[in-house]
């Protein structure tokens, strides 16, 4: 058994220390929020936040983040009024919304650590979440919404 914090909240998991934390979030625990997407940290569907920074959650071992404190999509509001998940909302961003748990939390750790980002900073810290739909440009857009609202 291995206890981890996600969420805020305490767990005990009955996973081998091996088992990537996409599986343990999602089978183990029940938040389906992460996504599994490519399974080799490529388009990240699968972003969570461990100790306030993005992970791929499909390549990231459970003994990697014992210890530390995971954040899920979940976890960023339970009544969506985080100020990236309202601009996601208002700006009716996604469309199959496959990739948008993953945006919202890269778009997070982006704005806790720059709080006026610019088109070139967020197109950066963007980067490396794939959106099937081709939404960028909405995906931008609630960024710079969300910054204005106070997003962290």
């Amino acid at each position: 058994m291995a206890k981890i914090s996600v969420n805020r909240k305490q767990y005990e998991v009955d996973a081998d220390p091996g088992t990537l934390m996409l599986w343990v979030l999602r089978d183990e625990i029940g938040l389906t929020g992460t996504k599994f997407g490519c399974g080799i940290a490529q388009c990240g569907s699968c972003t969570i936040h461990v100790d306030g920074e993005a992970k791929r959650s499909c390549v990231t071992p459970l003994s990697s983040v014992l210890g530390k404190e995971i954040t899920t999509i979940e976890g960023l509001s339970n009544d969506l009024t985080h100020p990236l998940q309202k601009a996601w909302i208002d700006g009716d961003v996604a469309q199959c919304g496959y990739c948008q748990s993953g945006q919202i939390m890269a778009a997070a750790t982006l704005l806790k650590n720059n709080k006026k980002p610019t088109d070139a900073d967020i197109d950066q810290a963007m980067a490396g979440i794939i959106c099937r739909c081709g939404t960028y440009n909405r995906i931008k857009d609630a960024i710079k919404q969300a910054a204005i609202n106070g997003g962290k």
